[in-house]
């Protein structure tokens, strides 16, 4: 087969192989490095497909195993409240952690037109609840998972893909569900709300951010809600020390919010006033349930910044 039937099988392909390798390691930098050695892989072995299989499924068989060998190489990424409980003072926020490997946002890409249902699966898939969730499974399990409830393959062939059995497959796929059977969806929250209700929530906390208001963000939050920040250690946990954390802290220097689409979910990257400079300083994510905010995930991480380059 020629090169520019590989090159047309890359392009087709690509950004769906992208995702499933993210969703696989959590964090697009070692999605983008899997993928590119899946690449070169399937390059080399180009001449040698005899078309048993469609390329697409081809292209996953190699995906996939590059992906559980980069699984093998490096602990699983946790989120901040996977560490330990959440801090009960605002004075000291830690240094980086630079003994763990944190879960990493997704900066989504515009949905192509077409099917809404599709478009729908696409982003619940990459919540950063899910794609966190994930991370807890073994990578096989979370592999069979990946493969046959978001990818759609048969249970016949992902058992090809991963050189194992149809039991097996089934039984990986069984306790995976009864791992992640908790989960709530993100896009049944914004579902709920419609359009309209996502975009004046979101305008009331870019201005409530903006202004410093935290009476008025208090307003938005559940009882529960969680504060997250890594690489760094501190996270805060409900509505108390999150406020607390909003007064002390957080709003000592102002803040711009640019809106964002970050793991199918409303976001924003985060521009701080330095040295009377506007610069990006964090990317943050909202959960969202029954209308207010649950979790405000915020990355600080320059290198994951630097991934959502600004629009202003």
């Amino acid at each position: 087969m020629s090169s520019s039937e590989f090159d047309e099988a890359v392009v087709t392909h690509r950004r769906e192989l992208l995702a499933h390798c993210y969703r696989m390691l959590g964090s697009p930098h070692d999605a983008e490095d899997a993928l590119q050695e899946a690449l070169v892989g399937a390059w080399r072995g180009w001449e040698g497909f005899e078309g048993r299989s469609s390329v697409r499924t081809w292209l996953f068989r190699i995906a996939t195993n590059a992906c559980l060998k980069q699984a093998q190489r490096r602990p699983a990424r946790v989120l901040s409240s996977d560490l330990g409980p959440g801090f009960t003072q605002t004075a000291d926020l830690g240094s980086p952690d630079t003994e763990h490997l944190f879960v990493e946002p997704w900066a989504d890409e515009p949905d192509d037109a077409g099917d809404p249902v599709a478009a729908y699966a696409r982003r619940e898939s990459v919540e950063l609840a899910y794609v966190a969730a994930l991370q807890h499974l073994p990578a096989t399990q979370r592999a069979v998972l990946l493969l046959r409830e978001v990818l759609q393959f048969s249970a016949a062939e992902v058992a090809d893909l991963l050189e194992t059995s149809v039991a097996s497959v089934n039984s990986a796929l069984q306790r995976a569900r009864a791992t992640l059977e908790a989960r709530g969806s993100q896009q049944a929250e914004l579902a709920a709300l419609g359009d309209d209700g996502v975009r004046r929530l979101v305008e009331e906390f870019v201005t409530a951010w903006e202004a410093a208001d935290v009476d008025r963000l208090a307003a938005m939050l559940t009882d529960d809600v969680r504060f997250t920040m890594p690489p760094l250690p501190a996270w805060f946990d409900g509505r108390e020390m999150v406020v607390r954390f909003l007064a002390e802290r957080l709003f000592e220097t102002p803040w711009r919010l640019e809106p964002r689409t970050v793991n199918g979910q409303p976001g924003f990257l985060c521009h701080q006033l330095v040295d009377g400079v506007w610069r990006p300083g964090a990317v943050n994510v909202l959960a969202l349930r029954g209308g207010l905010v649950a979790h405000v995930a915020g990355f600080v991480d320059p290198e994951v910044v630097k991934k959502f380059p600004a629009d202003r």
